[in-house]
């Protein structure tokens, strides 16, 4: 199939029935469907079977069936803790030594995690969420503000650093091209990387200067009645596994911090196991999930040692955890075989090869960054962004004379835009889930920020395109 218009009808067909409908599940799947039926020579019943045996082939790969096991495992990691009473010992200790006394406090504390575990997106999210969210809700700060705020100092941060699974991928896509001195030119692209600047920093401002924008100021009055989530609202986390268990084990810090220590630990260690002594270039689905199997591990571990719980009741936690995210899992899934879809029907290369061509010097950088940030909103995925633009932009800049630097910025960038505005996005999924908010409240609270950030990266863009001019 030649690559046109029509390959934009799945992801956006998508996107919109997302948002109106607010049914997520049904979308990503009707998009899916579309796609394929399209794929087909326009015969549904076709498109239909071809869409099932999509969803198949996604457990099929190795690096897609990693990312479920970890949701599953994560699940159960989260319920665990919550069981032990570990994240309320680790609240409490917060508020005995008077760490985070007040609304601010707590957000600057999520932010703070968010800046500071920059070794995968993913596990910035949900480490950020798990400590946050209880201190969230007890101070009456609106669970929408969390996901913006750990949204927002995940993949930015994660994309600002080379080593880790984000810069090993990144590395491994210019190697791919032939570029010499890969490490290098992502290291001078960082300075140009705008948005995620812009993105780290407005999150910073919105804490400290209070800046409440159209539905976030109604989520945040909202809470301040008391109410955590609207009355439509459908959580990504099953409510059973965030409840207070008042006949629980003693409330001790240490069965929190250690897990997520251990976990930090052997995510790095994975990296480097998986990268043969390189962490740039080990395997981030590998580590991730071994991490957290290490971490559940540690956890059962603890519990068993302190006589708290015991095999029984661990396994049953963790299953009841598992099964509390096995939404997540299947919207990930979903998510997955879109983003497959639209690597068959040529979405990337058709919006690169419309939206960029024959556009003087001066206008190429911004037009790199709204193609990129167009592709990653319309795909879901930053990854899978970079994969099609990288060996577009570099190239291009080289090929005019220009510096590759800004080129490549540009695209990490748009990247990261897209995926932070995207409702099908993965990270904006697992933002959702570690914040235990609704999905669509996320993405419409989230919007306005990421709409500033990628203003004032445009405009970081067109002036660093007038000096390249």
């Amino acid at each position: 199939m030649t690559a046109d218009f029509t390959s934009l009808l799945p992801p956006l067909l998508a996107i919109a029935l997302a948002l109106i409908s607010r049914q997520i599940y049904l979308s990503l799947a009707a998009g899916l469907w579309l796609g394929y039926s399209l794929l087909a020579g326009g015969n549904p019943l076709l498109g239909l079977r071809e869409s099932i045996d999509a969803l198949v082939a996604v457990l099929t790969n190795p690096n897609d069936a990693r990312i479920a096991m970890f949701t599953l495992a994560i699940g159960a990691l989260i319920a665990t803790m919550e069981r032990s009473n570990g994240v309320r010992g680790f609240v409490d200790w917060l508020e005995h030594k008077r760490f985070v006394a007040s609304a601010r406090s707590a957000q600057w504390l999520a932010w703070l995690i968010g800046v500071v575990v920059f070794i995968e997106s993913n596990m910035t999210l949900l480490v950020s969420g798990a400590v946050a969210r209880p201190l969230f809700d007890r101070l009456r700060v609106a669970r929408e503000k969390l996901a913006y705020l750990i949204d927002s100092t995940s993949a930015p941060i994660c994309i600002l650093i080379p080593l880790n699974a984000w810069g090993a991928f990144n590395l491994s896509l210019l190697s791919d091209i032939g570029q010499q001195g890969a490490l290098q030119l992502f290291l001078a692209s960082i300075p140009y990387n705008f948005y995620a600047i812009a993105a780290v920093l407005l999150a910073a401002a919105v804490i400290a200067f209070g800046i409440d924008i159209g539905p976030m100021a109604a989520a945040q009055r909202r809470s301040r009645r008391g109410q955590p989530l609207w009355p439509h609202a459908k959580p990504l986390v099953d409510p059973d596994l965030l409840a207070a268990v008042p006949d629980g084990p003693p409330a001790r810090a240490r069965n929190m911090l250690v897990p997520l220590l251990a976990m930090v630990a052997m995510m790095a260690a994975g990296l480097y196991i998986t990268g043969g002594g390189n962490m740039a270039a080990g395997s981030g689905s590998t580590s991730i999930l071994w991490a957290v199997l290490f971490a559940l591990a540690i956890a059962w571990v603890l519990l068993l040692a302190q006589k708290m719980l015991d095999m029984d009741e661990l396994t049953r936690i963790g299953l009841k955890g598992a099964g509390g995210l096995l939404p997540v899992a299947i919207i990930l899934i979903l998510a997955l075989a879109l983003g497959d879809l639209t690597g068959k029907l040529g979405t990337g290369a058709y919006v690169a090869s419309t939206l960029g061509a024959a556009l003087p010097p001066m206008l190429l950088l911004p037009a790199v960054f709204l193609v990129a940030g167009l592709m990653a909103f319309a795909v879901g995925s930053s990854w899978g962004t970079f994969a099609v633009m990288i060996p577009i932009a570099v190239p291009m800049a080289l090929s005019l004379g220009l510096p590759p630097a800004p080129f490549l910025a540009a695209v990490l960038s748009g990247g990261i835009f897209g995926d932070h505005a995207s409702p099908i996005s993965d990270t904006t999924v697992v933002a959702s889930m570690a914040a235990a908010t609704d999905h669509i409240d996320h993405v419409r609270t989230q919007l306005p920020y990421a709409m500033i950030a990628a203003v004032l990266a445009l405009a970081g863009f067109f002036v660093t395109g007038l000096f390249l001019a």
